[in-house]
């Protein structure tokens, strides 16, 4: 019995050597560190791009990963603006929008992309009757835009200067998207550019036409919009933000099912189920691609909205931050 007990503490002896006081506890330090905080408050607007977090969040997937995401509607205010003052962790925004600011020297980490472009998914768009018939037809034509140098007013340069217009003649005004209507009606406008679901609402309700696919040329499958915090925010914050990228990568995953998009958007818009069947959606990506995004940024540099070469990589997680 003697040699049975020896031998029992000599195998003893050697697992605790091995597992290195385990048994215990010591196997809690390998589990992974908790977010930095639990509350994450992110800017929100267009319920189309941002279909996929808001399904997730709906479904509480953001929870199960120890993470509370408050959306806040945006509305007509700016998100960069509330990131800045400090009114919001994580903002959704255009990518011209973010890429314009951080041109002007304010510091973001790009969190993810939210939506690409498709074929019709944004156009040039007349009313019949119209005498714009091409996009040549006009020597200097008046188009109307929902914000002044943004992805509205890249597009159309774009498009319209590969169909042969002269860009430095095309004049634009601004309009709320829901107004773009009346002022085709009125005159004030040759053209408008249109986003879904406005550009599907003009054609049930009002016959209109696309005079130009916005996603055609330069501007095929164009990256619209993302997420971003700021440089600051993202340095104090790594674990929040990564758990918040996971959770709105497999969240992207699942809106490849256009299905999943078209069923949800009534539940938290006001696209109605008969418009949310009949809109062109485009895609929803699951990973920052630098290469992807410089597009947007060389196309900024190109027609004038940035004054020197934007360097999207320097803007994704991992990258040094100014």
């Amino acid at each position: 019995m003697k040699t049975t007990r020896r031998a029992f503490a000599l195998v003893t002896t050697a697992l605790f050597a091995i597992t290195g006081c385990s048994w215990f506890g010591s196997g809690d330090a390998a589990q992974p560190a908790p977010p930095e905080r639990g509350t994450l408050r992110v800017g929100v607007s267009s319920p189309i791009d941002t279909a996929p977090l808001r399904i997730a969040v709906a479904a509480g997937k953001f929870r199960q990963a120890g993470l509370d995401v408050r959306l806040v509607e945006l509305g007509t205010d700016s998100g960069l603006d509330k990131l800045k003052a400090g009114q919001l962790d994580v903002t959704f925004g255009s990518d011209v929008s973010l890429f314009r600011a951080a041109a002007s020297g304010t510091s973001l980490q790009l969190q993810g992309e939210a939506y690409t472009f498709g074929r019709t998914t944004i156009a040039l768009v007349t009313l019949p009757g119209s005498d714009y018939g091409e996009p040549t037809a006009k020597k200097s034509p008046t188009i109307a835009v929902d914000s002044p140098d943004d992805i509205g007013t890249l597009t159309a340069r774009s498009v319209l200067g590969t169909a042969g217009v002269d860009q430095s003649k095309i004049q634009f005004v601004t309009r709320p998207f829901g107004q773009m209507p009346a002022a085709l009606q009125s005159g004030d406008a040759d053209a408008a550019l249109m986003v879904e679901p406005y550009l599907t609402r003009a054609e049930k309700e009002l016959g209109a036409q696309i005079l130009a696919d916005g996603s055609s040329g330069a501007t095929l499958d164009f990256p619209a919009s993302g997420y971003a915090a700021t440089g600051q925010f993202a340095a104090a914050n790594p674990r929040t933000l990564a758990a918040f990228r996971g959770v709105l990568s497999q969240a992207q995953l699942t809106a490849a099912d256009p299905a999943v998009v078209r069923d949800a958007l009534p539940t938290f818009s006001d696209i109605d189920q008969t418009t949310a069947a009949l809109i062109s959606l485009g895609s929803y990506p699951t990973t920052l691609s630098a290469t992807r995004l410089q597009r947007v940024a060389d196309l900024m540099h190109s027609s004038g909205q940035l004054a020197n070469r934007l360097d999207v990589q320097a803007m994704l997680p991992g990258a040094d931050q100014p």
